[in-house]
């Protein structure tokens, strides 16, 4: 990890900006579920994860209450996460298909995975005046990643989060781009790709399959010149 992103990290691990947010991730980690019921759980703002020289952004929502605000790691230790995994492995951006802690051996290369807002919130929906407190985090990984070539989105809060944070970062698009499944926009320096999210309601439903995760990330890859 760079300088910058280590920096970073710290600081958003740190953050106790938003009461609501800090209540209810500690209120989950306190009372946990019956299949966490002997782990101790993060409860803290989570940090992008993966290649300092990534030339590919994958952007969610937040951690889930018992995933990433359990594990500490991003996408890690619950069903959406293990169906990004899988494809991030199929794909060749991972070098093991499923993530289920911070000391699992998960390796990212040309890969950096994070999120617009980095505490679990309740009912997955972060207020706007939420949203943009924490915007200014995502900002700075996306500016301390210098290969940066491709946003993936994953769902339409991810593809807004991504456009509020190169906008900040003085790349305005107007009109503003609608997110779709493998939709693409250009944003500045780098090409914004849209990705239903891997939630469960849109895997098990089939609304988002193996194949059309794969081929975005496939789409990816190719945008990003590897």
């Amino acid at each position: 990890m760079t300088g910058d992103l280590a920096r970073i990290e710290a600081e958003i691990v740190a953050c106790r900006a938003c009461p609501r947010l800090v209540a209810w991730r500690e209120r989950v980690a306190r009372e946990k579920v019956a299949r966490f019921a002997d782990q101790t759980y993060w409860a803290r703002p989570v940090p992008g994860f993966g290649d300092p020289d990534a030339r590919v952004a994958v952007l969610g929502l937040a951690p889930a209450a018992h995933g990433g605000n359990r594990t500490g790691r991003v996408f890690t230790g619950d069903r959406s996460g293990d169906f990004l995994y899988a494809s991030l492995h199929r794909t060749g951006f991972a070098n093991q298909a499923e993530s289920v802690g911070v000391d699992d051996g998960l390796r990212l290369t040309g890969a950096f995975v994070t999120a617009v807002n980095r505490c679990a919130p309740p009912g997955n929906k972060p207020t706007p005046a939420e949203r943009d407190a924490c915007l200014p985090f995502l900002e700075r990984e996306l500016a301390a990643l210098p290969s940066l070539r491709v946003i993936v989105a994953l769902g339409a809060f991810g593809w807004d989060g991504a456009l509020r944070a190169m906008a900040a970062l003085g790349h305005s698009v107007r009109p503003k781009p609608r997110f779709g499944h493998a939709a693409e926009a250009e944003v500045g320096t780098v090409t914004l790709l849209g990705c239903y999210h891997p939630s469960q309601q849109n895997t098990f439903t089939g609304t988002l399959t193996a194949p059309m995760i794969d081929e975005v990330f496939a789409r990816a890859r190719a945008l990003g010149g590897l």
